[in-house]
């Protein structure tokens, strides 16, 4: 199974935003122990970098990162990803680019806290905890 992690799982596990931080921590740890292929997108580097920079110490969250690149796989995404997440009917640019990161990288879901915003998506998002249900089931 192939999903993309959306930035604020990542953030949530980064900050320990509790209770987010919980499943999202259980999602990552089933990641790296390969029991499905995780991927994230690219410009999801750069966005964790900065909402987590004020309070996290840079020498820091830069193991942190290192350690997800370690499991997660950067989705290869080109301009055609780009200007496709462009045409996209979602209100937010970003979770268009995710969206498009995940079908370049042939996802089957997006794991996400924010499903609404990928109503129109045609990957379907999943909150953590379900996609961990998912990931046991298929085990």
């Amino acid at each position: 199974m192939r999903i993309l992690v959306d930035t604020d799982i990542l953030i949530d596990v980064a900050l320990d935003r509790k209770p987010f931080s919980n499943d999202a921590s259980l999602l990552l740890d089933k990641l790296e122990m390969k029991q499905a292929d995780g991927f994230i997108a690219w410009h999801s580097l750069s966005n964790l970098y900065y909402i987590c920079s004020s309070s996290i110490q840079d020498r820091k969250l830069k193991e942190y990162i290192k350690e997800l690149l370690m499991f997660l796989s950067v989705s290869a995404t080109t301009s055609k990803d780009a200007s496709y997440a462009l045409g996209l009917n979602v209100g937010d640019f970003e979770d268009a680019l995710q969206i498009s990161a995940a079908i370049s990288c042939k996802a089957e879901f997006i794991v996400t806290r924010n499903i609404r915003d990928f109503k129109h998506s045609p990957v379907p998002a999943c909150l953590p905890g379900e996609i961990i249900r998912i990931i046991d089931r298929n085990l």
